[in-house]
C-alpha cells in the first residue's frame, strides 16, 4: 500500500503476548515520572524512495532491527516531536493541538532531508496507539500520556545524502506531575561559551543534533546548581533565544510579555505558541523581539522586570528564580508568587484537562470514554 497526502490508511494490529499487567501497569501510574515507563504497542511506518509512506501498523513495544551501516547511526538524521494526551473528567482522550505539532514535524524533515509525512497520517498515528494503550492513562492531576512520534533513516548506506529508506514510529510513555509537590521557580544557567544554534543552521528543526548539543552545557548548569541552560545568540553573545528544551519569556511590571522573536536558531514551541495567544485572549501585550541579557539585569534592578519563565511540553511552565553564569547572577525578586506567570500556566492545564473549553479547538478527541 502506498500512502499519499491526505490519504487515509488502514492500520494492521499486532497486539502485545506478553501486555503489562494490570498490577504493574497501575504500580506504575501511581508514580510514573517522564520518559522512564512505556506502553505496550508502537506505531511503525515505512517509507522509500519508490513506493513512499507504506505498511502503517501497530506493534509491540520491542526493540529495533538496525544495521550498523543506517544512515542514522552516522550523519544523524533524526528528528522527533513531543506531544501529550489528557484524559477528561468523562474518561474521554484528548491530544493538544496536534495538528501544529504535525506541521512541524514536516518542517523539520524538509530541513533534514526527509520525507514529509502527510498531517492526517501523524495524527491517525497518534489516535492508534492511544486508543489501543488507553489504559495507561488516568485522571490523577497533572499526569498525562507523553507522545514522541519520530524519524529515521534506517538504510544500510555509507554516502552522504538524504535517506531513500526511511522509518517512522510513535512510542507513548505515562508522565507524572513535572512538580511533585507544586509548581516551583528554578534557577537556570546562562551559557557563555556555547551556542545552541546559529542563523542558517538547523535550530528551527526539532533534530536529535540540536538536543546533543546541549548536553554538555546542561551538565555544566547542574555542576553549578542549575537545572536547565539558557542560550544566547550565536552572532552577539547578548540576547536571548531558548533553553535546551524550552522557550522563555519575560514578564514586565505593566503585566506585559515578550519573548524572543522566531528565527532559524529558535524552535517555535507549541506552548509558545498557546502562551502568546492565551496572554492576548487576556488584554495583555506580547512582542516578540530581540532581548537583551542586559535589558533583563537593568529590568530587574529597577523593578521594569517582575518575571522571567520557561515553556515547553514537558514542565507546561515554570518561573524562572536566577539566571546565572561564572561571570554574574541575577535574582527574580518574588520568584514563587509568580503571578502572571502561574496564572497562564492554570489558563493553559485548565485547557488541556478539558476544565476550561477554548473556544480555537485547541483540543482533538482521540478515544471517547472507555473503561
Amino acid at each position: 500500500m502506498t500512502l499519499t497526502h491526505g490519504s487515509s490508511s488502514e492500520f494492521s494490529i499486532e497486539t502485545s503476548t506478553r501486555p503489562t499487567s494490570d498490577v504493574e501497569r497501575q504500580k506504575i501510574l501511581a508514580k510514573p515520572g517522564f520518559g522512564k515507563h512505556f506502553t505496550d504497542h508502537m506505531v511503525a511506518i515505512d517509507w522509500t524512495l519508490a513506493n513512499g509512506w507504506h505498511a502503517p501498523r501497530i506493534i509491540p513495544y520491542g526493540p529495533l532491527m538496525l544495521d550498523p551501516a543506517s544512515l542514522v547511526l552516522h550523519y544523524a538524521q533524526a528528528i522527533f516531536e513531543g506531544l501529550k494526551a489528557y484524559q477528561h473528567a468523562d474518561g474521554s482522550i484528548w491530544a493538544f493541538r496536534p495538528e501544529l505539532n504535525a506541521a512541524r514535524f514536516a518542517k523539520s524533515a524538509e530541513r533534514l532531508g526527509l520525507p514529509e509525512l502527510p498531517k492526517e497520517l501523524f495524527l491517525q498515528s497518534i489516535q492508534q496507539l492511544v486508543g489501543i494503550d488507553a489504559k495507561w492513562l488516568s485522571q490523577t492531576p497533572e499526569t498525562s500520556l507523553y507522545l514522541r512520534p519520530f524519524m529515521i533513516a534506517d538504510e544500510s548506506f555509507l554516502g552522504v545524502r538524504g535517506a531513500e529508506k526511511v522509518a517512522f514510529y510513535v512510542i507513548a510513555s505515562p508522565a507524572g506531575p513535572y512538580f511533585e509537590n507544586g509548581v516551583s521557580s528554578i534557577p537556570i544557567w546562562v551559557s557563555a561559551h556555547h551556542s545552541r544554534a546559529s542563523k542558517g543552521g538547523t535550530g528551527y528543526a526539532k533534530c536529535a543534533g540540536n538536543y546533543a548539543g546541549s548536553l554538555a552545557p546542561l551538565q555544566e548548569a547542574r555542576k553549578n546548581g542549575c537545572a536547565q541552560v539558557l542560550f544566547l545568540d550565536a552572532q552577539h553573545g547578548q540576547f536571548l533565544e531558548e533553553l535546551g528544551g524550552m522557550n522563555v519569556f519575560v514578564v514586565y511590571k505593566d503585566g506585559s510579555l515578550a519573548t524572543p522573536a522566531l528565527s532559524d536558531s529558535i524552535l517555535a514551541g507549541v506552548t509558545r505558541q498557546s502562551i502568546i495567544e492565551i496572554a492576548k485572549a487576556d488584554g495583555r501585550r506580547v512582542d516578540e523581539r530581540q532581548i537583551g541579557l542586559e535589558e533583563v539585569r537593568t529590568g530587574l534592578a529597577n523593578g521594569d522586570i517582575t518575571e522571567l519563565f520557561a515553556c515547553g511540553t514537558a514542565a507546561v511552565l515554570f518561573p524562572i528564580s536566577v539566571l546565572k553564569s561564572h561571570s554574574f547572577s541575577y535574582s527574580i525578586p518574588n520568584a514563587e508568587a509568580a503571578k502572571v506567570s502561574l496564572s497562564l500556566r492554570q489558563k493553559l492545564t485548565d485547557i488541556q484537562y478539558g476544565r476550561e473549553k477554548n473556544s480555537g479547538n485547541w483540543m482533538r478527541k482521540l478515544t471517547s470514554v472507555h473503561n
